[in-house]
């Protein structure tokens, strides 16, 4: 993917803050963390949506008008940094979203992790040792350092993947009631749920 390389990462001030997720380690975690689901929601039926966890860099993706104009990091939450020329490389990464029935947001932000699979992660390393160089560390942070590149090119061949999981600031766009309603959006717009 074309040109030359990124001087700087840019910083980018989220329009929704991306808030990370809080850990459950062990049964009664979970217990306490579905009692203040259920106390938040003053009484109404819980319904829940199982879905992986990817264990990668999130990652918010900005469409304007179906466009992807802006790829940013998490960040501390509220700023993170535009790697938008390193996430045009994924394949997996629509840079243009399909219209679905009802059309689509004047803007909408999807989110999800920047991740490596296991298998790309084996073979980069399996190159790597064969020419006698340093293998990755782990997938996680392979694709976080690949991201990092100065170079969108270099980010390329890490050959990297994206798991959305859900939808940030949403302009001009359907109601979602429920998040099942949110990934089958996702989907219809192009992405891989």
């Amino acid at each position: 993917m074309g040109g030359g390389g990124l001087n700087t990462f840019a910083p980018v001030a989220h329009a929704e803050p991306m808030i990370s997720l809080d850990n459950a380690m062990n049964a009664a975690d979970l217990r306490a963390w579905a009692d203040r689901v259920a106390r938040g929601l003053g009484g109404q039926a819980v319904r829940y949506v199982a879905e992986l966890k990817i264990d990668g860099l999130a990652m918010s993706l900005r469409y304007e008008r179906g466009e992807l104009v802006q790829a940013a990091t998490r960040g501390d939450g509220r700023v993170g940094e535009d790697v938008t020329a390193n996430v045009r490389t994924i394949a997996d990464i629509p840079h243009r979203l399909t219209v679905p029935d009802g059309g689509l947001p004047d803007v909408v932000e999807v989110r999800g992790e920047v991740y490596m699979s296991a298998a790309v992660f084996a073979e980069l390393n399996e190159q790597y040792l064969a020419a006698g160089e340093r293998p990755l560390v782990n997938p996680r942070n392979a694709a976080a350092g690949s991201l990092r590149q100065k170079d969108p090119a270099m980010t390329a061949r890490r050959r990297l993947s994206f798991w959305p999981y859900q939808l940030g600031q949403v302009e001009g766009g359907p109601p979602f009631a429920t998040h099942t309603d949110t990934l089958a959006f996702i989907a219809a717009v192009g992405f891989r749920t």
